[in-house]
């Protein structure tokens, strides 16, 4: 059975190994969840992220998971925005601020996935993949 939402998946796993306290997940790789890693880590998110292949020639990345110095994870909450059902499109004028700037939404673009900082800057709408603070 195949997944119909690998991006939900992806973030779910990370809201699980906060929860759980872990220090790194792995998930399966795509192009779109390796550029949210790059956009979480960008913003200071989550530590590191690489990439791993089994003997099958399958690659994951290893999602390194970032907490303050009290061990309070520094993603409070991690949300989908867009899904398969329902997608949300937004112009460059309408781009949401999350938490009153204090959060990032990460959006894909016709300039990639970046995240809401960026595309007011360049100027760019697009789909809301999910909003992170």
């Amino acid at each position: 059975m195949s997944m119909t939402d690998p991006i939900a998946d992806f973030l779910t796993r990370i809201r699980n190994g906060l929860s759980a306290k872990k220090r790194w997940i792995d998930v399966p790789s795509s192009k779109t969840k390796k550029r949210i890693s790059l956009v979480l880590k960008e913003e200071n998110y989550i530590d590191d992220f690489f990439f791993i292949s089994d003997k099958n020639n399958k690659e994951s990345i290893r999602v390194f998971l970032k907490y303050d110095y009290q061990d309070k994870p520094v993603i409070g909450n991690i949300n989908r925005v867009s899904r398969p059902g329902l997608r949300v499109y937004v112009g460059s004028g309408d781009i949401p601020r999350v938490l009153d700037g204090l959060g990032i939404s990460i959006l894909s673009t016709s300039m990639g996935v970046i995240s809401n900082k960026t595309a007011q800057k360049l100027k760019v709408g697009g789909e809301i993949l999910c909003e992170v603070f």
